[in-house]
């Protein structure tokens, strides 16, 4: 027995190839990505002392202040909005595959998972992230 080999990514899960509704693709992830962190930094910068200048050693726990503004912006904004800010400027939103409301905890761990890193750069053939995978979401173009 053979696996069928799918001509697009989200083919073999019922996405269409392109348009609304479809996987949303790596450029659109990285610059919503991008988005959102500068974004953090920002409101770390300008809220929690963060200074992005200082010395490790000079910095404290507030070198981590962008990273948990990161956190906290995925946490609150998929749920509510359907995607993080970035998302949502590049077109895109967090679903479940269902298609049910994403609820709280899948956008906590999914956020845990994307900060870790790893589990965000290792994609199946549909373009699904280890932490989307993980908690049964797909970004796709809304």
């Amino acid at each position: 027995m053979t696996d069928a080999v799918n001509t697009y990514p989200g083919e073999r899960l019922g996405f269409p190839v392109s348009g609304p509704g479809s996987i949303g693709r790596p450029g659109r992830r990285i610059g919503a990505l991008a988005i959102d962190y500068v974004a953090a930094t920002l409101i770390a910068t300008a809220f929690l002392g963060y200074d992005q200048f200082a010395l490790p050693s000079e910095a404290g726990l507030t070198q981590f202040a962008p990273m948990a503004v990161f956190a906290v912006l995925q946490i609150l904004f998929i749920p509510t909005a359907g995607g993080s800010p970035g998302h949502r400027i590049l077109g895109m939103r967090v679903v479940r595959l269902d298609g049910g409301w994403v609820g709280l905890w899948r956008p906590i761990v999914r956020t845990l998972l994307l900060v870790v890193v790893i589990p965000a750069v290792i994609w199946d053939q549909d373009q699904r992230g280890l932490h989307d995978k993980l908690v049964g979401t797909v970004l796709i173009r809304a």
